[in-house]
């Protein structure tokens, strides 16, 4: 991998995360959830947003001062106080990072901000340069930079290089871009402004139009070598970009693309079901890679195809995620006979011929009339079975 690049990931669950509706972090939760962030080598833990109230900055404090193994970061407006905040908080990190934004597109800027191009400007150079001065590590994102015109989002990167930035941020805020957009914006931004090769170019995007983790990997192929992601897709409005699903593009397409991270993937299963856990936010079903049904086979099709090789029909090993059972063959009416067959030799019957006819008819019946038959169905099935070839002719 010595000729591959580094992704870095940025977990945001803390901060971005916790901006989900209803969703309430405690201290606690926000520690147990940061441990688990490190211990799968996560480079950037974003803790949360220090100024926006006591509890929050205690919380981020104590983040910064029990989690060792990942850089701490928090978030704050171009805002005096709120970079003084950020930097208290974190006055014990081992490595902490200031996260600084501002608004960028015209739209937030005339209908939110409420200031100029020239006083953006102005306003950010002033901020990272004060953020620089209180860490070494600062982060910059010009919010919604994927609506943001051009010429201007490059100046305000300029300048923010010019201040001290070392990573660059760039936040499609509310879900808006395709990934040709992004693709297309990174590489614009790599051109118009030649310094952002010496800093870290970052991709942050929300769900909106179901186009965050699509995005994250055409920034990634752009050049972009940190993402910016949330556990399970959890985030403001329709979430942000899923934590599982980026990391496992990288697993599985890094060597294509000629990019590799240093997260554990074997510990993304577990810490799924604690983000469930604490935040009260269910994972769907047909959620990828984490949801219930991401490695389990209903249609007789697939589960030939999988019984006989699981490649057939899974690109990622369950193992791959620490999934605890793995491959499940769920039977139901669209299930085949050797889906059924599977199943009733690994409960203890091995049947064949006209016995496995006979009770797979029997299975079908069964089937039709429920959404999924269960082991002691098919045990049910099966016993009835044999005491049937038991009788006399």
């Amino acid at each position: 991998m010595a000729m591959h690049d580094r992704v870095k990931i940025f977990d945001t669950t803390l901060r971005d995360g916790e901006q989900s509706a209803g969703v309430l972090f405690t201290e606690r939760d926000k520690l147990d959830i940061a441990e688990r962030l490190a211990a799968l080598r996560v480079d950037v833990i974003e803790a949360g947003f220090p100024a926006a109230s006591p509890i929050e900055w205690r919380a981020v404090r104590a983040v910064a001062e029990q989690v060792r193994d990942a850089s701490i970061c928090g978030l704050a407006r171009c805002v005096a106080g709120d970079i003084d905040a950020a930097a208290q908080a974190l006055a014990g990190a081992a490595r902490p990072r200031i996260h600084v934004f501002v608004n960028a597109s015209d739209v937030q800027l005339e209908h939110q901000l409420r200031r100029s191009h020239a006083e953006v400007l102005e306003l950010t150079r002033a901020m990272i340069a004060r953020a620089r001065r209180a860490v070494s590590d600062v982060e910059f994102s010009p919010m919604d930079a994927t609506r943001a015109e051009r010429p201007f989002l490059a100046e305000l990167v300029r300048i923010a290089i010019g201040a001290g930035a070392t990573t660059i941020n760039i936040p499609d805020t509310v879900g808006y871009a395709l990934p040709d957009h992004i693709s297309d914006l990174f590489h614009y931004l790599r051109a118009a402004v030649p310094e952002v090769e010496g800093a870290v170019m970052s991709f942050h995007g929300q769900n909106d139009l179901g186009m965050a983790s699509a995005n994250a990997v055409a920034a990634i192929a752009a050049g972009a070598r940190q993402v910016e992601l949330c556990v399970n897709g959890i985030g403001e409005r329709a979430g942000n970009t899923s934590f599982e699903e980026v990391v496992m593009s990288i697993a599985v397409h890094g060597a294509s693309m000629g990019v590799y991270s240093t997260v554990d993937t074997k510990g993304i299963y577990a810490l799924s079901q604690l983000v469930q856990e604490r935040s009260g936010i269910a994972v769907p079903a047909n959620k990828a890679i984490v949801g219930r049904n991401a490695f389990r086979h209903a249609s007789g099709i697939h589960q030939d195809g999988v019984l006989k090789h699981r490649l057939n029909f899974e690109c990622i090993d369950p193992a791959d995620i620490g999934h605890p059972t793995g491959t499940e063959i769920v039977l139901g009416k669209l299930s085949g006979r050797t889906g059924f067959a599977a199943r009733a030799r690994a409960l203890g019957f091995d049947l064949g011929g006209e016995r496995l006819t006979e009770a797979f008819r029997a299975f079908q019946q069964v089937a039709d009339q429920k959404r999924e038959v269960s082991d002691e169905d098919v045990k049910t099935i099966c016993l009835a079975g044999e005491r049937a070839a038991e009788q006399p002719s």
